[in-house]
C-alpha cells in the first residue's frame, strides 16, 4: 500500500467538495474494533466542535454478530474514557455503502480484502486501513481473540486522531 500520497490527496478532496464527511469503520463482527473506532471518532469530533461536519458509523464484513450489541469489554473500555455506545448493534457492510460513504476504514488486512469483495473493488480509492492514519502499517489486533482491549484502544485512538488531523488540516 505505498500509495499514501495519493490517498492523502483523496481525503483532502472530500473535505473541499462536501459539507459533511461520511466515514464507515469496518471490522469482522462490528462488536469490538469498528464500534470502538466509531465512538472514539465521534468523541474526537465532538470535542473539536465538528459534529455537524461528520457522519460516522461502523459495520461488519461478516454476518455472525448482526443485531448484537457492542461486546461488553469494548463497552467497558469506551466507558473508562467517558464514551457511551448505547443502542449500537452490529450490521453488515453492503455493496451500496461504497457509494454512501467517503471513507471506508478497515481494521486489518482481512477486513480490507472482504471490503473489496463486498464493495466490488475500490474504483474511487475510498478503502483504507486505520493504522495508515497513524503513520504506520499494520493491523489493529482483534481483541476478541487477544483480550487486549488496552492495545486495541491505543491503536484505534491513534488511528482516529491521525484521520481527524488529515481531514481537518
Amino acid at each position: 500500500m505505498p500509495q499514501n500520497t495519493c490517498k492523502a490527496r483523496n481525503i483532502n478532496t472530500f473535505k473541499r467538495f462536501q459539507d459533511m464527511t461520511r466515514i464507515l469503520f469496518v471490522c469482522h463482527g462490528n462488536i469490538c474494533r469498528s464500534p470502538m473506532a466509531e465512538f472514539i471518532m465521534k468523541d474526537l469530533v465532538k470535542r473539536e466542535g465538528l459534529e455537524n461536519q461528520f457522519h460516522i458509523v461502523s459495520a461488519a464484513t461478516s454476518t455472525e454478530e448482526i443485531g448484537n450489541p457492542v461486546y461488553p469489554q469494548a463497552r467497558r473500555k469506551l466507558a473508562e474514557h467517558g464514551i457511551g455506545c448505547a443502542g449500537k448493534t452490529a450490521r453488515q457492510l453492503a455493496a451500496a455503502d461504497y457509494g454512501r460513504y467517503d471513507l471506508l476504514v478497515g481494521m486489518d488486512q482481512a477486513n480490507l480484502r472482504n471490503m473489496r469483495r463486498i464493495c466490488g473493488g475500490d474504483p474511487e480509492g475510498k478503502l483504507y486501513l486505520l493504522m495508515e492514519f497513524a503513520g504506520r502499517s499494520g493491523d489493529v489486533a482483534d481483541p476478541w481473540y487477544t483480550q487486549d482491549f488496552d492495545t486495541a484502544w491505543s491503536d484505534i485512538e491513534e488511528g482516529c486522531r491521525g484521520l481527524l488531523h488529515r481531514l481537518t488540516d
